[in-house]
């Protein structure tokens, strides 16, 4: 298991990510809407995205989300599975979870209730 930690600091948002095994686990905490769009946008697509990007977004920390998460996330799962990789979310809140099911993403990306869930899958 390789891990590589990163953190993006921020006021609003909080982005910590490692690889584990291939997989890059990126652990949101605190709020994402418009003011954090493109530091969530940086921090989820690289410049050169890679073939077989494999993400797992760990929801757990969020507390509230708009619309501007919603557009990143589909932005970034849409670049995942043109590359054949995948994008996953794992332990959204009550919140959260009534946001993503409203707007009928977890129909569209893989939703798991834990993070150990979303990386064996």
């Amino acid at each position: 298991m390789t891990e590589t930690p990163r953190a993006v600091p921020s006021s609003r948002l909080s982005i910590d990510q490692i690889l584990l095994d291939g997989i890059r686990v990126v652990s949101l905490r605190g709020e994402i809407d418009h003011t954090v769009k493109t530091q969530l946008t940086d921090a989820l697509l690289p410049d050169e995205p890679a073939t077989g990007m494999r993400i797992v977004l760990d929801l757990s920390g969020v507390t509230f989300m708009d619309s501007s998460g919603i557009n990143v996330f589909v932005t970034t799962h849409q670049t995942a599975t043109r590359g054949r990789g995948w994008l996953r979310l794992a332990g959204p809140r009550e919140a959260v979870q009534r946001v993503l099911h409203v707007v009928g993403l977890d129909d569209v990306i893989d939703c798991y209730p834990t993070l150990e869930q979303a990386l064996t899958a």
